[in-house]
């Protein structure tokens, strides 16, 4: 019977080739997108679940009072970690400092390279359950060890084994390799982790690492543990929460700092802490967005298939009534049009597999991943399985339902009709169509328009030719001769240092007091210490007052603020102004523009900029008259004879600043190609379904014409219905799309307003392509000659 059923139904697929291309093109695309955020969302949720002990793996964090606002902060003072190891030991397996992720030289023979990697207890490979292709995960008890990825291994040694051979760290530190990993997948915490050296090297390099073992003030370690199997995560968080409170006096006591463990399972879609709660990352934000978007974009290609059938369904009574005379039970049609409806579903599958396959270099690079059909997974195939069956049953219920439920008389005899309201679900899954599309295209040009709008935002400076260099430790100490050399060299005309990025804030500090200042009350400002020719190497721009002098020792005791900070300091005339910190006075040389140093969608933060302090980053303004790649080749040879050791790690500030839209682009972008997409998913539904109305209202069409109808009164009584359902979709789609672009646009405070003309112009694109979809039906039914549809007459 099976056989039978897909034999009958082939055939009727075979002959209504238009409808069933469009069926199976729309459903295809369809399952492509759903298919294409499925595998997205499961990536998302399946971030950091490489790691064997993933339930069981946290991080140390804390919760301090900053002035009434909980701060949480993830790095801590060093004797902490062994804090946890002594007093609550039996809670722990494992626990394992870490530096920040670093970029450091690794160099075998005439080979070199610049990779990223960490500094981490010994006992890290074995919590983070590496996967060794070469020795053991204990190699880091050496400490003049080091283990690497696979794909650094095959860089410095080929295909040769690299297992105990010597490298070169930093070019002074020769290190045994003691282990091989795998490469960490790219939805993991430590991806970018290309090799693991031993803390205890980190400190050796380091004096004033090691010095800080006994200080609780100085943090500047990640801490990672592992708990026991029987370890509850909330019990220990409760248990460890003042052990770091109990060794801290004064100011820093009083902040009350709070520790506890933020589990690997929630470092992802949980990482964002406001005054000291988890709430929502946008991480979290998209799953839910691109998941919506990808069940309407497969309810749109179901509505096509749904819509055609009921459209063609008094075509196919006739058929019906024959089957029942000739013996046919309800449950045996049934069972066809399920089996039709199932075989349609089945060929649109393989070819979303196929149009999968084809697009994904394209959307992960949109989407930033590195995702792969996962052909060997036993539950794709059955997720797979899951939607062909539910997508063929919610398809094919109506025909299988509806239609075999027809009386053969009436339908033989000819007084069968489908009755007035038999269009109406067709004309409700037409309008919920082009409502989704609709709200997606209006939600795009949000998007798109909020990205411009920050993009275009003044900056308070000048990014173009600007280069940010990470200013080596050895050269802090030479500075002045680097200085030199890159001024003479041609290449720059510009060389500044600094505490922190041109997009960044590394430093802040509330010890400031001023005349007019609440004492008891302790403001945050962003505190950045920077040379004499910082501001005119960036190009700040003075709104009063002057610049640091080049040559005025009196300086040292001046500083230079910007706007946002005489805001928040409440000062009339801030030039001139006295303010106190940390035990000494300074003069307020000048005022700047605010600089947006941090978020592009946010308020400026207040900033103080003195003279004193250690820098990390340089900036070098390029000479624009000479080529960009013939004066970084020229700086990289003056870091080279001043720091044998050390690589130019260098950064372009608009490439700095372009990265803090990536987040919004990606929406951007995706947003975009969905909705273009359930576009073409509509506009394939009304192609067939122009083309089933004009077909039934052939003979009509030919009475118009011999009575006098111009083709333009045709196309439009043709057209008319359609135009009608966009609108409603259109008035049902704004209100929608406001409510939901609107909570949207609350995360920025830095935001574009919601015009009329972005959902005027979204309605009028809607209904353009509404016509021009309808008008080829439309006008090829007007042209016909009407001899034709009148002869059997």
């Amino acid at each position: 019977m099976i056989r039978n059923y897909l034999k009958t139904a082939w055939r009727s697929l075979h002959s209504n080739k238009f409808s069933s291309l469009i069926n199976i093109g729309g459903l295809s695309v369809g399952m492509a997108v759903a298919m294409l955020i499925g595998l997205w969302v499961y990536d998302e949720l399946s971030y950091n679940k490489y790691y064997q002990h993933y339930d069981r793996v946290a991080q140390v964090m804390v919760n301090a009072n900053y002035d009434g606002t909980i701060n949480t902060i993830a790095s801590n003072p060093l004797p902490l970690a062994n804090e946890l190891r002594t007093t609550y030991g039996n809670n722990f397996k494992y626990v394992v400092e870490s530096t920040a992720s670093e970029q450091h030289i690794i160099s075998s023979g005439d080979k070199q390279f610049t990779p990223t990697g960490r500094f981490m207890g010994h006992e890290a490979p074995e919590m983070l359950s590496l996967h060794m292709i070469s020795g053991t995960r204990t190699g880091l008890n050496d400490p003049s060890s080091v283990l690497l990825s696979a794909s650094l291994a095959q860089k410095l040694f080929g295909d040769t084994d690299p297992l105990n051979k010597m490298v070169k760290f930093d070019n002074k530190t020769i290190l045994k390799i003691s282990g091989i990993y795998q490469d960490q997948p790219d939805n993991t915490e430590f991806k970018d982790m290309a090799f693991i050296a031993p803390f205890e090297m980190y400190l050796s390099a380091n004096p004033w690492a090691a010095n800080a073992r006994d200080n609780w003030n100085n943090q500047f370690v990640s801490i990672y543990i592992q708990l026991t199997e029987n370890a509850d995560i909330d019990r220990v968080s409760a248990q460890i929460k003042n052990s770091k409170l109990s060794h801290l006096t004064g100011a820093k006591a009083a902040r009350k700092p709070a520790v506890f463990l933020h589990p690997m399972s929630r470092w992802h879609l949980y990482s964002k802490f406001e005054n000291g709660v988890i709430v929502r990352s946008d991480e979290l934000k998209y799953v839910w967005f691109y998941g919506t978007i990808g069940i309407f974009v497969l309810l749109l290609a179901c509505i096509n298939f749904m819509n055609l059938s009921t459209a063609r369904s008094e075509k196919r009574a006739k058929e019906v009534g024959v089957r029942k005379v000739i013996g046919s039970g309800r449950n045996q049609l049934i069972g066809q049009f399920y089996c039709e409806s199932l075989l349609i579903v089945l060929f649109s599958f393989i070819l979303s597999l196929v149009l999968v396959q084809l697009s994904l270099p394209w959307f992960n690079n949109v989407a930033g991943k590195a995702i792969t059909i996962p052909i060997t997974n036993l539950f794709f195939w059955l997720a797979g399985i899951l939607i062909i069956l539910i997508t063929g049953i919610l398809a094919g219920s109506y025909p299988a339902l509806y239609l075999s439920s027809f009386k053969p008389i009436r339908v033989l005899k000819g007084s069968f009709r489908m009755g007035r309201y038999a269009a109406l679900p067709r004309r409700v899954l037409v309008v919920l169509q082009f409502t989704v599309s609709i709200a997606l295209i209006m939600g795009t040009i949000v998007v798109y328009r909020q990205v411009k709008y920050a993009q275009e935002r003044p900056v308070g400076y000048t990014r173009n030719n600007l280069l940010s260099v990470t200013l080596p430790t050895e050269l802090q100490t030479n500075y002045g001769v680097l200085n030199n050399e890159l001024l003479h060299s041609g290449a720059v005309i510009g060389v500044a240092a600094s505490s922190s990025p041109v997009t960044s804030i590394w430093s802040t500090s509330n010890d400031f007091a001023w005349q007019g200042s609440d004492p008891n009350v302790k403001q945050d400002f962003g505190l950045i210490s920077v040379d004499r020719t910082y501001g005119k190497t960036i190009g700040w721009q003075f709104t009063a007052g002057n610049d640091f002098s080049p040559a005025s020792t009196s300086d040292s005791s001046a500083l230079i603020i910007n706007e946002s900070a005489v805001k928040q300091m409440g000062l009339k005339e801030p030039v001139g102004a006295v303010i106190r910190h940390e035990g000494k006075n300074y003069l307020v040389l000048g005022v700047v523009k605010d600089m947006v140093m941090e978020s592009p969608f946010k308020p400026a933060s207040p900033i103080f900029f003195i003279l004193k302090g250690y820098r990390y980053a340089m900036f070098l303004k390029l000479d624009p008259h000479r080529n960009p790649a013939e004066a970084i080749a020229k700086i990289a040879a003056i870091f080279k004879k001043l720091a044998p050791s050390t690589a130019l790690d260098y950064k372009f500030v608009d490439d700095q600043y372009a990265a803090k839209f990536a987040a919004e682009v990606r929406i951007g972008n995706l947003a975009g190609c969905f909705a273009a997409l359930s576009i073409l998913i509509s506009c394939l539904g009304l192609t067939g379904m122009a083309s089933f109305i004009t077909e039934q209202r052939v003979k009509e069409i030919g009475v118009r014409k011999i009575l006098g109808a111009s083709v333009f009164n045709l196309w439009i009584a043709l057209s008319k219905d359609f135009v009608m359902l966009v609108m409603i979709a259109f008035s049902i789609a704004t209100p929608i799309a406001w409510h939901f672009m609107h909570i949207w646009l609350q995360n920025y405070s830095y935001r574009i307003d919601l015009s009329w003309w972005i959902f005027a112009l979204s309605g009028f694109g809607a209904m353009l392509i509404t016509i021009i979809t309808v008008s080829y039906q439309s006008i090829k039914a007007a042209l016909a000659n009407p001899v034709k549809s009148l002869r059997s007459e």
